[in-house]
This record gives C-alpha cells, sequence and structure tokens, in this order.
C-alpha cells in the first residue's frame, strides 16, 4: 500500500468530519501545452513526448457516470489524507494548532475510506488505485507554506464537491450520493474557514472573498477539469477523466490566490 493511504488511527467518523512558498513549477505543472492534452481528451499529467499522440504512463481512469464522480472524489480525499498525514507527521505545529491538524487529518481519512466502500459495495473492480503525491515542493517545517498550501487543498476540495454534484444521476443510489457529499463538503468548508483563520487570525478571510460570491452568497463550484488542473500538480498519476459527466451549468473557473 503506497504513501498516500498510509493510516493515522483515525477517531473521527464522517460526520465529524498560490502563495509564496509553494512551487509554481509544481503547482501549474500540467499547464501550457499539456492543457490542450487535458481540454481535448479528458486527461490531466500527460507528456505530449510522442508527436502521433500523448504519451500515457502510469494512467488512472474515473470512469464513467456516479462510479466516475465517485473516483473523482475518491481522488481528491487521497491526496488531502495524504497531505495532513505529512502534515501531523512533520511535528511543525504544536498546541491547539497540532491538535486541530490531527482532526482534519482524521476527517479527511474517513472521507477516502468512506468514499472507498462506497465504491467497493458497487463495483471493486472500479474502485480507481492508490495514487502517488508529489509534495516536494512543499517544505512542511515551515508553517506559512503549510497553511498556504492546506488552503490551496481545501478550497480546491469545495469548488469540486459543489462543481461535481449536478453530475449525479437522478435515481435513488444518486439521490443517497448526493446527501453523503453534502454532509462532507460542509466539512471541508470547515476546513476551508478555519484554515483562513490560522493564516490570518481575527480577520474576515474564513469567508474566503473571492471564492464565495458577493453577489449571492453562493460557494464557488469548479468543473473537474479545473479541479484536476489545479490539484494535479500534486499527483504523480495521469488522471484520465474524460469518462466523467459533461457540466450542464456554467462554471467559474479557479482563480486561487
Amino acid at each position: 500500500m503506497s504513501d498516500f493511504n498510509k493510516e493515522s488511527n483515525p477517531k473521527k467518523g464522517l460526520e465529524a468530519s498560490m502563495s509564496s512558498g509553494i512551487s509554481r513549477k509544481s503547482f501549474l505543472k500540467y499547464a501550457g501545452a499539456t492543457a490542450v492534452a487535458a481540454s481535448t481528451f479528458g486527461l490531466v499529467g500527460c507528456e505530449d513526448d510522442d508527436p502521433v499522440g500523448p504519451v500515457m504512463p502510469d494512467m488512472v481512469n474515473l470512469g464513467t457516470g456516479d462510479i466516475g464522480i465517485l473516483n473523482y472524489a475518491y481522488a481528491l480525499e487521497q491526496l488531502e489524507a495524504a497531505f495532513y498525514i505529512q502534515v501531523t507527521d512533520a511535528g511543525t505545529f504544536d498546541g491547539d494548532d497540532a491538535a486541530f491538524m490531527e482532526d482534519i487529518r482524521d476527517h479527511e481519512i474517513a472521507h477516502r475510506q468512506f468514499l472507498g466502500a462506497v465504491i467497493d459495495s458497487i463495483d471493486p473492480d472500479a474502485r480507481i488505485p492508490d495514487l502517488t503525491p508529489n509534495f516536494d515542493s512543499i517544505d512542511f517545517g515551515d508553517r506559512d507554506v503549510v497553511l498556504r498550501t492546506a488552503q490551496v487543498l481545501e478550497d480546491t476540495g469545495v469548488s469540486a464537491y459543489n462543481g461535481a454534484a449536478h453530475l449525479i444521476t437522478e435515481s435513488d443510489a444518486g439521490e443517497a450520493y448526493l446527501l453523503q457529499a453534502g454532509k462532507i463538503v460542509s466539512v471541508e468548508a470547515r476546513h476551508a474557514a478555519a484554515i483562513r483563520s490560522m493564516i490570518n487570525p481575527g480577520s474576515a478571510d474564513f469567508a474566503a472573498d473571492g471564492l464565495i460570491t458577493t453577489d449571492n452568497g453562493l460557494d464557488l463550484a469548479a468543473s473537474p477539469a479545473d479541479v484536476l488542473s489545479a490539484a494535479g500538480g500534486f499527483i504523480e498519476n495521469d488522471i484520465d477523466f474524460s469518462g466523467l459527466p459533461q457540466p450542464q451549468v456554467e462554471l467559474r473557473p479557479i482563480t486561487f490566490g
């Protein structure tokens, strides 16, 4: 089993659940030429060394329909769980901050385990494998870098759930998936708000100006293509999301900063 799914004895259940210092090269790893492949083929992380077409080593296919959406969420939860496991192992935080990071870690592990179990209950062969993280650009001994990275990941996660909810099928099973996704995204939003308060205590940053739109008070929703382009720099695997349902509403592009 990869470090991505290393356990840390989660004690919380599911229901409990770019800034300086982050390498821009890593975070925007899949921009430029690979953005063409992503938009054309629904791929993230492919390197176009072949003049005939993109080379796709270690390709992970998310699948189609509701399974594809569940695998999409599962991939993001793998990423977040791996990040917070490394954060807590690094010992950068102490006191209440350390306890808070441990709580987030346990929430993300619970989310990851829950989504994996749901997919297994439908079709064990459909669940994507353990992914391989790439946090080489992150100095886990630097509190500010860790918090800014956490902010990016949490904001990405919230926008991902918001943007994928309407892609779930209108069925009894789909309604059940939507209910559980709503429970998860509410916890992710709490994480995002708390991280922002840790970065700038006593401020109104928890309200995430620019991510929560001022005209209607609704949180940002982003397409799988935008989310995977943003988060893909922290994942070694190439992700094929071409089988996911296409967004039926116009979503605002991600602009994290």
